[in-house]
């Protein structure tokens, strides 16, 4: 795959800007760190318990997310979402359930489609057959291409 001359530019532009990023974020750590040596003792246990709450809820924050849905991937114009843990948890009953809903919902909605359409198909050769039976036509009519439009035409215009 080639890249054009601007998409490269783009490509160098982030790079530098992560790097630049990274370099900031060791530098202030780094003062973090030197200035949490000269702190006194309780408040540098405030802080630890500070931080392990801090990582809990972050933990608690990318376990609930990652059930929603655990990647996203795209190539070129199409996308497909799974659903899961993200490996953090075993695979539960309700997302078991939560993964075969949307197929059972989609098994349901053919079923009565497809028994909609039958009874439709099975009322509209009623009205044919009743037609058929209950009129005085000539022979020809039932062999003619157009007996089928002449009967719906009939039945439009309610005689």
């Amino acid at each position: 795959m080639s890249y054009t001359n601007q998409q490269i530019d783009s490509f160098r532009s982030a790079l530098a800007i992560e790097l630049a990023q990274e370099r900031f974020a060791l530098k202030l750590t780094s003062r973090l760190s030197d200035a949490a040596d000269s702190l006194p003792h309780d408040i540098s246990e405030r802080l630890r318990v500070s931080r392990q709450q801090a990582v809990a809820k972050r933990k608690l924050a990318s376990l609930t997310s990652a059930a929603t849905a655990t990647s996203v991937s795209h190539s070129g114009g199409a996308a497909s979402m799974t659903l899961g843990t993200g490996g953090n948890e075993p695979f539960s009953l309700w997302n078991l359930i939560a993964s075969a809903l949307p197929l059972v919902a989609l098994m349901v909605g053919l079923f009565v489609i497809n028994n909609i359409q039958n009874d439709n198909r099975a009322s509209e050769v009623a009205e044919v057959d009743a037609a058929l039976l209950t009129d005085d036509l000539p022979p020809a009519a039932y062999t003619d291409p157009g007996f089928v439009q002449f009967l719906k035409s009939r039945r439009d215009s309610g005689q």
